[in-house]
C-alpha cells in the first residue's frame, strides 16, 4: 500500500496501481453483467416497455402492473450507462433500451390530461393508479434529464422541466416549507399519501425530500436554469436543517407538517445514500457558502452509519427500531450498493482509512452474499436472510438497475480518478500528491 499525504498533515493508506486496476475490472464486469441481465430478461416484447416483475429465476409475471419508478430507473440507468461507456460496440448494444424506456414512459406514464407522471399502469399500459406521488415525479425528472443528455431529444428536457414546474406549483408547503408526499391525479389534496404499504401516512418524508434533491441536481446539471438552481438550494437547506437530526446523526424518516419527527426507526441505508447524494448536490450547485455550511452534514451521516450500522460480515444493516431497541439485520441489495459509494466518497473527502476498509468489506459481502453468480443480477435479500423466492424478485415495483448499476459506475469513475491509478492530474480537493 502506498501512503498519500493529506493537506492536514495526516496520511491515508491507498492501494497501489495494481490493486486499483483489479478493482476497476471487477466493478466494470459487474456493471455489464447487470446491464446484460436487464437486456436478456426484462423486455416485454409483446406489449412494450419492460415487465412489471421478474422472479429471482428470471421468470416474468406477464400480468404484473408496471410502476413508473421502475420504468424511470431503467430509463435513467441505460441513459447513464451509454453516457459512461466509451466503446461504440457497447453503446450500440444498450442504447435501444434507453430509447425503449423513454418511448414507453411518454406513451403510458406521462399524464396527457393533468400533466406529470401517473403511479402505475397495468400490464397492457392502462392507468391503474393516477396518484401524483412527488417521489415518482422526482424520479421521472432524474431519468428524463439523463436521457436528454444522451439523446438531445428536446421532448425529454421539456417534460423534465414541466414536471419540475408542477412540483413547485402543487407540492410545496408555502407556509412551513418542504414537499408534500403526494396529491391526487388532478394535483388536489388526498388523504392517503403513503409511498407504499409499509410507510407511515405522513405529509412529509425523508425519502421524498432526498429524491427531489437528487432529481433537481440532475436537472440543474442538464438545464442550468436559474429557477432550478433556486429550488435545488432550497431542497438542500430543508434536507440539512429539517430532516437531518444532528444530535443523533441520523435522518428523520417521517414528519408532520410542522416538521415534528414521528419516525419509529433509523434507516442506515438512507443515511449513507444521503451522504453522497448531498455531496453531489452541493458540488453541482457550486455555492461555496452552502458547501461550507452543509458539508459537515455529509460526514455526520457517513460517520453515524459506519459507527452504528455495520453487521457481523461488514454489511450495512437495514434499520434500527426504536420500540424494540434493536437493529434489523436484513441485508437489502440497495443498501449495500449505496454503502459502496457512500463509504468511498467519505474516504475521498476525509482521507480516513476506516472508510476505505468499510468500502472493501461491503464489496466483499456483496460478492459473497448479494450477487447471484448463477442467474445474474443481485438478490433483493442476501443469502444470509433466507427469504422465500417470491420475496427475492430481480425486477419489480421497487427493484431496478438504478442502485447497483449506479454504484458500479460511480465506483469505477472514482477509482479511475485516483492519481496513483493512471491519472497524474487528479483534482480531488482533499488530496495532495507528494513528489
Amino acid at each position: 500500500m502506498d501512503i498519500l499525504p493529506i493537506k492536514d498533515g495526516s496520511a491515508a493508506r491507498l492501494p497501489g496501481p495494481a490493486f486499483c486496476a483489479e478493482l476497476q475490472e471487477e466493478f466494470s464486469r459487474q456493471l455489464l453483467s447487470i446491464a446484460d441481465w436487464w437486456l436478456e430478461n426484462a423486455l416485454d416484447r409483446n406489449l412494450g416497455g419492460f415487465f412489471g416483475e421478474v422472479s429471482v429465476r428470471g421468470t416474468p409475471d406477464l400480468q404484473a402492473d408496471k410502476g413508473v419508478v421502475l420504468n424511470a430507473r431503467i430509463l435513467w440507468f441505460f441513459s447513464e450507462l451509454c453516457l459512461y461507456l466509451e466503446s461504440p460496440e457497447y453503446i450500440a448494444k444498450y442504447r435501444h433500451l434507453a430509447d425503449r424506456a423513454f418511448r414507453y414512459f411518454v406513451e403510458r406514464f406521462d399524464d396527457k390530461v393533468h400533466g406529470g407522471a401517473v403511479w402505475s399502469v397495468d400490464y397492457q399500459g392502462k392507468i391503474v393508479d393516477g396518484t401524483k406521488k412527488t417521489y415518482a415525479q422526482a424520479f421521472s425528472i432524474y431519468a428524463l434529464s439523463s436521457y436528454y443528455r444522451l439523446s438531445k431529444d428536446r421532448l425529454a428536457l421539456d417534460k423534465a422541466l414541466s414536471y419540475f414546474e408542477l412540483i413547485e406549483k402543487n407540492c410545496v408547503d408555502r407556509e412551513l416549507g418542504g414537499y408534500w408526499e403526494a396529491v391526487g391525479r388532478d394535483w388536489l389534496p388526498i388523504e392517503d399519501v403513503r409511498l407504499s404499504d409499509k410507510d407511515m401516512n405522513a405529509p412529509k418524508t425523508m425519502n421524498n425530500h432526498l429524491h427531489v434533491m437528487e432529481a433537481y441536481t440532475g436537472l440543474y446539471r442538464t438545464s442550468k436554469k436559474r429557477e432550478v438552481k433556486g429550488a435545488l438550494t432550497k431542497s438542500i437547506q430543508w434536507f440539512c436543517e429539517k430532516i437531518l437530526d444532528k444530535k443523533s446523526g441520523h435522518l428523520r424518516l417521517f414528519l408532520n407538517r410542522d416538521w415534528t419527527d414521528i419516525s419509529t426507526s433509523f434507516s442506515y441505508g438512507h443515511d449513507i445514500e444521503a451522504s453522497w447524494l448531498l455531496a453531489e448536490a452541493l458540488e453541482n450547485l457550486g455555492n461555496p457558502h452552502l458547501e461550507s455550511e452543509f458539508s459537515p452534514c455529509i460526514h455526520t451521516l457517513s460517520g453515524s452509519c459506519l459507527r452504528e450500522g455495520i453487521g457481523e460480515y461488514g454489511q450495512v444493516l437495514d434499520t434500527y427500531d426504536f420500540s424494540l431497541q434493536t437493529r434489523h439485520t436484513d441485508s437489502e441489495w440497495w443498501v449495500q450498493a449505496e454503502a459502496l459509494v457512500g463509504f468511498l466518497n467519505a474516504w475521498q473527502s476525509t482521507g480516513e482509512e476506516r472508510y476505505w476498509k468499510a468500502f472493501l468489506r461491503v464489496w466483499q459481502f456483496v460478492k459473497d452474499h448479494q450477487i447471484d453468480w448463477e442467474d445474474g443480477e443481485w438478490l433483493y435479500h442476501s443469502t444470509l436472510d433466507r427469504r422465500e423466492e417470491d420475496q427475492n424478485y430481480k425486477a419489480g415495483f421497487w427493484k431496478g438497475p438504478y442502485h447497483n448499476g449506479r454504484a458500479m459506475m460511480e465506483v469505477c469513475r472514482r477509482i479511475k480518478s485516483l492519481s496513483l491509478y493512471g491519472n497524474k492530474n487528479r483534482a480531488d480537493r482533499n488530496y495532495e500528491i507528494a513528489d
